[in-house]
């Protein structure tokens, strides 16, 4: 039986000067904010009222997935709408629910605001759209992002690297030297094969232990010290 990977842990405090991440850089949908769930109602909504069939698990598979990937197979259970129509209506519901309310993940925001008074570049990598990207990001009530990489803006959705390192060449920094926060399968492939150092912040769907990347239950005090020695970004003062 092959065994199981171990799951990498981050390493304890030490005396040494912590060299900050060049950057980190956030998933959206379940990592920042908690809107799976609008989504999830958005999907079942549309097929059921084509009069197809559409179970929450059928929803949470798509968790993390590019938009035009999911239209195509929610046209696959009776809807006759074309992708771009697909992606526009359940985009349209999901802005709407975020308008009446937004759900932060725990311990995102103080976070993302220790990490832009510490100065370290962030960026916003969603396969969201921008504008709902742009939504969310001026809800925060702070600056929080220098650069946001959406659905639309790159060729290769998610597990594809290319929205984390276009987010890197963006804010112009070495993908190998950030730290990616994500909460999905996709998402975490993703970041795992841009380079950069990923944390797995599991919400909605459980993700196996993996030496690819350190596994978080929860964002609640996790710091930018934690993110920089799990980067492995540690120098002895000199």
């Amino acid at each position: 039986m092959t065994p199981e990977p171990s799951p990498r842990t981050v390493p304890a405090p030490t005396t040494e000067a912590l060299r900050h991440p060049a950057a980190v850089l956030w998933d959206m949908d379940g990592t920042l904010v908690d809107t799976e769930p609008y989504w999830l109602q958005a999907e079942m909504d549309m097929v059921h009222g084509a009069g197809g069939v559409w179970t929450a698990e059928d929803g949470l598979q798509l968790v993390g997935s590019g938009l035009e990937r999911s239209a195509l197979i929610i046209q696959s259970r009776g809807v006759q709408l074309s992708v771009s129509e697909i992606v526009e209506t359940l985009t349209n519901r999901v802005r709407e629910q975020i308008a009446e309310h937004l759900p932060w993940r725990a311990g995102a925001r103080e976070l993302l605001l220790e990490l832009r008074e510490a100065g370290i570049p962030t960026a916003l990598v969603t396969m969201s759209i921008r504008t709902m990207a742009l939504d969310v990001a001026a809800r925060l009530g702070f600056a929080g992002f220098d650069v946001v990489v959406a659905g639309d803006d790159v060729e290769n959705a998610k597990p594809h690297p290319e929205p984390y390192l276009r987010a890197a060449e963006l804010l112009g920094v070495d993908i190998t030297e950030c730290v990616a926060l994500e909460d999905s399968e996709p998402g975490t492939a993703s970041a795992v094969a841009s380079g950069a150092t990923v944390f797995a912040l599991p919400l909605h769907i459980a993700l196996p232990p993996s030496s690819a990347y350190i596994r978080r239950e929860t964002m609640v005090g996790l710091n930018l010290a934690e993110l920089s020695r799990a980067a492995g970004l540690s120098k002895n003062l000199s």
